[in-house]
């Protein structure tokens, strides 16, 4: 994961941008910090992926097959209001005694949702769609 680190170091290191980056080698994970105020959160979304696909590439590289990326604490923060959704989604739901359809996700951001709510035994969750527009449903029991 040094080594990893390392080459990320070099590669942010010729954008230009100020930044630092930690690796939790028990995790395979790297986050990384970027410190420059220029960075909006509109652009963030991308660099993420835009990152994530090459430090993937590059652990792959270095032996390292699974590894986790996350960019100014984005993909965290993502995570915990995915699952205030789907709390909020339940709790409408078992109010309004009707389903809900939820925003189209990606399946990571599906999953969290379905973990969510997998041990609540008064609301059921199901995938629908196709694609980009694949959604959950979230029903009452």
């Amino acid at each position: 994961m040094e080594q990893l680190k390392q080459t990320i170091e070099q590669i942010l290191g010729a954008s230009g941008l100020s930044f630092s980056v930690e690796v939790e080698p028990e995790a395979n994970r790297v986050n990384i910090f970027i410190h420059d105020e220029g960075l909006t959160k509109e652009f963030l979304p991308r660099l993420v992926a835009d990152l994530e696909h090459v430090i993937k590439i590059a652990a792959k590289k270095l032996g390292i097959e699974k590894v986790g990326v996350d960019v100014n604490n984005y993909k965290r923060e993502r995570e915990r209001l995915i699952g205030e959704l789907a709390k909020a989604a339940a709790r409408k739901v078992l109010a309004e005694k009707k389903e809900i359809e939820l925003p189209a996700m990606n399946a990571y951001e599906r999953r969290i949702v379905h973990v969510e709510l997998a041990t609540r035994p008064d609301v059921k969750t199901e995938s629908v769609g196709e694609g980009t527009d694949r959604h959950i449903i979230v029903r009452p029991l």
